[in-house]
This record gives structure tokens, C-alpha cells and sequence, in this order.
């Protein structure tokens, strides 16, 4: 081989070889990017952060002293276990448990009643736990509470749902979707198996306009367009493609129809579907901003809906209750905060507030 051949080979090498060490920089930075956004890493926004100054046995000394004071000293169980993660509060029940050789969860259920109770038990479990639970209570006995379920199932991400269908599998020894299709019916429960199939395509760098072109047509043609709706197709695309893909579709698709998204899902389907799917879109839309909707609701209701306030504030604390705040007081005015204040009493108000974690 001559000198300068060899000269080209070795420059080419070296070009590509760069070229890929550089795409490959890239690539890495941009996953890096990526996984600050998306499942194992969507950015967080919690009330809830963990407490610097972490000393699990003292904690455990203070929560055993609450709980055999004479007539239970309930602000300092708040006090201490809305103020640290779950993965504090369960270094607290191991420490517990070593002091006082009993199980710290019983201790409380014991100490505690009513609505307290459910929050501060609901804290003792990991965010997945306590979905995969609220999922289990809303299909277990007689009747449905499709609300919670619906609630839960269409507004956690492909990360979250994976995660639950674990827990729960650990926690009840059955298959999620096993027990979600034994006990929903019709396209509902098709709807329900599909998101919790967690199939959803994660986010691209590349944005595919022919796709969203193609799915808009899709959920137009399948809908509004024609007589009666065509659910399967409406199914596939909100349960497989990605989020950010799907916002795309839904302005796209006001380009095909006379109503945007969510009217055309009011025009074409009713009940559960029709929640579920509403649900759906809002959640793709602004997820905060549905929760900050929902929490509104629940206290606007007379008596207020503890159930949807409770699961709200403690499955959403250290994820992004903080951004659910903002929403809330961009939206409705007022503080998240102060309504709380407003809507609850007691020890049930102060733990929620303490949860929520400040005023804006």
C-alpha cells in the first residue's frame, strides 16, 4: 500500500472514528438530558424532600413517646412523618420496631382514626405501593369506584404503571391487569388494559410530522367524522404513542375538526369512557394543572371529597405537588394552601398542609 493511501485510511479512521466518539458524546448527553425528563427520571417537583439532619432513632423515640402519651399526641406523629420521605419514614419504622419490638404501622393504626389515619398510613407506603392499594380498594367488594381507578390508571406515566403492576403483583399475588379486567366491562376496560399494558413509546429527539399528521387524521376519521366512533383506534393511539408526540396530534387535529380534542371526546363517547378519556387528554395536556382541577372540585363539593383530597396530596407529595400548587393558584386564585385551610379541620387539616408544604 502506498504511503499516501495509507495516509487517506489512517485520516478516515480518525474522522470516523471522531465523528462517532462525538454522535456518541451526543447521544449520551441528549439520554442524559432525556432521563431528567422522562420515567425514571420526569423531573420531580415534591412538598416533600428528605430532612437534612435525618437521626431515625431519635425520630422513633419521639413517635413511640406520641403514641403512649394519654390521649395520643397526634402533632408529633404529623410533625415527624409528613416532614420526611417514605424512604425516611421506613428507617423510622425499622428503628421503631428495634426500640420497641412491636411493628410501628400497627402502633399507629392503634394510636390513630379516621381521616388522619388514612393519610398517615398512606405515607407508610412507597408512592407505588399506595397507587397500586388505591387501585386494589376501587375494585375490591361490591361495585366499582371507577372515579379512583380512572383517577390512578389515566394520569400515571409508562414509568409509574410499570412500577405499580410490580407492587402489586408483590403486594396482592395477582396480575393487575387480571384483576382491572375481571372487574370493568366493554371498551372501558380495554381502555384500562391498554395503559396499564405501560406500551406507551417513550419521547423522541426527532418529531415525526407525517406520523402526527397520520394520527390526527386517524382519531378524526375514527370520531367526529363518521357515524358512531370507532374506540379501537382512539384506544391505540392515546395508550401507545408518547406524550409529547400525542400534544402535537391534538393541535394537529384541530386542523381536521370543528371541535378541539376534548370536545370531540364529550361529543362521541359517554360514562366511564368518556371520563376516562378526558382524562387522558388533560393529563397529556397538563398533567399539574388536571390535579390542581380535580383538588379544586373535591372542595368546591360540600363536605369535602377527603378520598380524592387525601390520594391526591399524599400520592403526588413527592413527586409534584409543588408544581400542582402553582397550577392551582395560577388557575383558581387562591392557594392551595388557604382552600385546604378552608375546606378541612383538625388533625386531618394540619397533616394535609403540612404535606402541601407552604403557602404561595
Amino acid at each position: 500500500m502506498h504511503t499516501h493511501q495509507k495516509w487517506r485510511r489512517c485520516r478516515l479512521c480518525l474522522t470516523t472514528g471522531f465523528r462517532t466518539k462525538s454522535r456518541m458524546a451526543m447521544v449520551s448527553e441528549f439520554l442524559g438530558q432525556l432521563t431528567l425528563q422522562l420515567g425514571g427520571g420526569e423531573p420531580t417537583y415534591p412538598t416533600v424532600v428528605p430532612e437534612p439532619n435525618f437521626d431515625p432513632d431519635k425520630d422513633a423515640a419521639r413517635i413511640e413517646t406520641a403514641i403512649k402519651t394519654k390521649g395520643v399526641d397526634e402533632q408529633t406523629i404529623i410533625d415527624v412523618l409528613t416532614k420526611r420521605t417514605y424512604n425516611q419514614r421506613r428507617e423510622i419504622a425499622f428503628a421503631y420496631e428495634r426500640r420497641a419490638k412491636k411493628d410501628m404501622i400497627s402502633a399507629l393504626k392503634g394510636a390513630l382514626s379516621g381521616s388522619l389515619e388514612t393519610v398517615i398510613l398512606g405515607l407508610m407506603k412507597s408512592t407505588a405501593q399506595y397507587d397500586a392499594s388505591e387501585i386494589k380498594a376501587s375494585i375490591k367488594g361490591l361495585g366499582t369506584d371507577e372515579e379512583s381507578l380512572i383517577d390512578i390508571v389515566c394520569s400515571r406515566s409508562n414509568a409509574e404503571l410499570t412500577e405499580i403492576r410490580k407492587v402489586y403483583k408483590e403486594l396482592f399475588k395477582k396480575d393487575l391487569e387480571k384483576d382491572v379486567a375481571g372487574d370493568t366491562s366493554g371498551d372501558f376496560a380495554k381502555l384500562l388494559l391498554a395503559l396499564v399494558e405501560a406500551k406507551r413509546a417513550e419521547p423522541s429527539s426527532v418529531i415525526d410530522y407525517q406520523k402526527i399528521d397520520e394520527d390526527a387524521r386517524a382519531l378524526y376519521d375514527a370520531g367526529v367524522k363518521r357515524k358512531g366512533t370507532d374506540v379501537k383506534c382512539w384506544i391505540s393511539i392515546m395508550s401507545e404513542r408518547s406524550v409529547p408526540h400525542l400534544q402535537k396530534v391534538f393541535e394537529r387535529y384541530k386542523s381536521y375538526s370543528p371541535y378541539d380534542m376534548q370536545e370531540s371526546i364529550r361529543k362521541e363517547v359517554k360514562g366511564d369512557l368518556e371520563k376516562s378519556f378526558l382524562t387522558l387528554v388533560q393529563c397529556f395536556e397538563n398533567k399539574q394543572l388536571y390535579f390542581a382541577n380535580r383538588l379544586q372540585d373535591a372542595m368546591k363539593s360540600k363536605g369535602a371529597k377527603e378520598k380524592v383530597l387525601t390520594r391526591i396530596t399524599v400520592s403526588r407529595c413527592e413527586v409534584d405537588l409543588k408544581k400542582i400548587r402553582q397550577e392551582f393558584k395560577a388557575h383558581h386564585g387562591k392557594s392551595l394552601y388557604q382552600t385546604i385551610a378552608e375546606h378541612t379541620k383538625g388533625d386531618y387539616q394540619r397533616a394535609l398542609l403540612s404535606l402541601c408544604g407552604g403557602d404561595d
